[in-house]
């Protein structure tokens, strides 16, 4: 089986984190081996805060957060590299503030002028079990235009508005993707594409150029994993089939054909906690979702950690149930 996971922000690493480890090694036997025989991860590059900002703005590179998380999240010995790779400086005079994996991308890439070559080499040294292409190599931003008619730039000011978006665009709009990352969706049995923040890490996927056609036209099984919370400043108010239908819209096509979603509510104390920065769970609006041509996958997918996510075992579980189906 042969797995593409689309997404940004630490959902995409939580996806990969549960599928690596279904990951197969060339040197077992072939009895013994587990059912993913190419796990390839396409991550956002538009944050421009944080460590990740800092870095893009002073060496003109992409950021490499997110990279960073999945780097991490595949990785064989995942609980050193965390540590390690994780770390972030507490002082020092333009060390504070910044993670050392995010560092250890940069170095390698003003190293051989190629962010995709300073990819592929950590991917190397840390032997993850999957490979990951950022989304673009272009430097790309964000620009959103609200209801109000004002457009607004910048991927900070997308988390941070309060009236909803209605059309986000990325720019330059003509940026493309990697060969690799078409050539591995054209070639996979499964698609996943979130969790994550909907205008920021998953809609700016499908604006690259040539990543929604070939999703769209692939023989996988297209699976969105739907956020558990909605988010302020992107997904207020949002219910499950408001996200599909603004992926769908920003795609310009139907792009998926399952929805996984969770049933099991939260905690009394977690939703005070959310309602608190004006965040609910995502409305499960079945009938809507039905009437949109997306089939819902319903299941008990939530751990509280304080805060709410996905358990990535039973996550898994659930997706690579549904590709082997789709296969038969």
């Amino acid at each position: 089986m042969r797995v593409v996971a689309i997404g940004g922000g630490t959902g995409l690493s939580t996806v990969l984190r549960g599928l690596k480890y279904h990951v197969s090694e060339p040197a077992r036997p072939a009895q013994f081996r587990p059912e993913i025989t190419r796990l390839t991860a396409v991550v956002t590059v538009t944050d421009e805060g944080g460590s990740s900002g800092r870095l893009r703005r002073d060496f003109r590179i992409l950021p490499p957060g997110d990279i960073r998380n999945c780097l991490v999240a595949l990785a064989e010995d995942e609980q050193l590299l965390t540590q390690i790779f994780n770390y972030r400086f507490s002082s020092g005079h333009g060390l504070r503030g910044h993670n050392l994996g995010n560092l250890f991308l940069t170095a390698l890439t003003n190293l051989f002028h190629d962010f995709a070559k300073a990819v592929r080499l950590s991917s190397e040294v840390l032997a993850i079990r999957g490979e990951i292409f950022p989304a673009t190599l272009s430097d790309v931003h964000l620009k959103a235009t609200r209801i109000d008619g004002k457009v607004i730039r910048g991927e900070r000011s997308i988390t941070r508005t309060r009236l909803p978006i209605q059309r986000l665009q990325i720019v330059p709009s003509n940026c493309k993707p990697l060969p690799e990352t078409l050539a591995a969706i054209r070639e996979a049995d499964l698609i996943t594409f979130g969790p994550g923040s909907l205008y920021t890490s998953l809609v700016p996927n499908l604006l690259v150029k040539g990543i929604a056609k070939e999703i769209a036209g692939a023989r996988a099984a297209k699976v969105l994993i739907c956020n558990l919370m909605t988010q302020p400043g992107e997904s207020r108010g949002y219910s499950a089939a408001d996200h599909i239908k603004a992926l769908h819209e920003h795609a310009g096509r139907k792009v998926f054909d399952h929805i996984v979603l969770n049933t099991r509510p939260l905690s009394p104390a977690l939703l005070k906690r959310y309602a608190a920065e004006h965040a609910a769970p995502v409305l499960l609006d079945l009938d809507a979702i039905r009437k949109l041509g997306v089939k819902p996958l319903c299941a008990d997918l939530l751990i509280e950690d304080h805060v709410a996510r996905h358990d990535a075992r039973h996550l898994t579980k659930l997706l690579l149930s549904l590709a082997k189906k789709r296969s038969r």
